[in-house]
């Protein structure tokens, strides 16, 4: 019997891995049926189908990434949004296999994940960036930096320029640094950033920039308000200048309308305030 996506464990993820594979995998014939009843009829239970029986190469793709030290389990479930985004895609005229036509909504859902959480700074922004970030580790053929042939033999097979090589070259070498450091007593690794930064915070030119910033704001916040007609002026103070805010009923209530008016009134009245702010 074919297990329901229901019931797959979700705490572990070598049970959840386990019962995946238990999934049989679907025939060509299977495969062509389901995706047609998906294509013509929208059906839902044969979309299920055809990601649960796929579930086991998602999870093989994924564990070929581990090396970013990312989660396992994050990348699965990266990886099956990219599944899912591939069988709602699959056309089964065209006569390829579905886990063909997947792997690359696959592989193109962890390469975003990876990005967005291997560094806290973004490594790779461009397309070039991103083919580089993905590709230099593996056209590596020694540890060290290239040579400056190795740089253009990469630069040639990947079609980038060889600035871009060594500038992501640099960007992989480097490391986040926590601003505080951390707690150990090893004077050998690099400073943080906190015992060298100066604290600008009582700098008096600092302060005094602040405190005419806040004041600024605060006057034509004000004006703002002020600006605004009786009725609109009270539901903005009611709503989010006073310690007891009021709801959209109880406003309703006092002034005789739906409540719906009253967030009419309300979004209206933010919109031109912000506008005024932002003059």
């Amino acid at each position: 019997m074919t297990k329901d996506i229901a019931v797959l464990p979700t705490g572990n993820i070598d049970a959840y891995i386990g019962a995946a594979y238990q999934i049989p995998v679907l025939t060509a014939d299977e495969e062509r049926e389901l995706a047609e009843q998906l294509r013509d009829q929208g059906d839902m239970e044969a979309a299920r189908r055809l990601v649960m029986s796929h579930l086991r190469f998602v999870i093989r793709i994924a564990r070929g990434y581990l090396g970013y030290g990312l989660p396992l389990q994050d990348l699965i479930q990266e990886g099956s949004v990219g599944l899912m985004k591939a069988v709602r895609r699959f056309e089964p005229d065209l006569g390829v296999r579905l886990v063909s036509f997947a792997v690359h909504w696959i592989r193109a859902e962890i390469h975003e994940y990876i990005l967005r959480n291997w560094r806290i700074v973004k490594v790779a922004t461009t397309k070039a960036q991103r083919k580089l970030f993905f590709n230099l580790r593996s056209a590596k053929k020694r540890l060290g930096w290239f040579t400056h042939e190795e740089v253009q033999g990469v630069a040639e097979d990947l079609g980038v320029k060889p600035e871009t090589v060594l500038e992501m070259e640099s960007r992989l070498a480097n490391q986040d640094l926590a601003f505080d450091g951390d707690d150990s007593d090893d004077d050998e690794g690099p400073s943080a950033p906190s015992t060298y930064l100066a604290d600008m915070r009582m700098e008096p030119a600092s302060a005094i920039e602040r405190e005419d910033t806040v004041s600024d704001r605060r006057e034509r916040l004000l004006n703002a308000i002020e600006s605004l007609d009786t009725r609109s002026r009270t539901i903005v103070q009611e709503r989010w200048l006073t310690e007891k805010k009021q709801t959209l009923h109880e406003l309703a209530q006092q002034f005789g309308v739906s409540a719906e008016r009253i967030r009419q009134i309300e979004k209206n009245a933010m919109k031109k305030m912000r506008l005024q702010l932002e003059a």
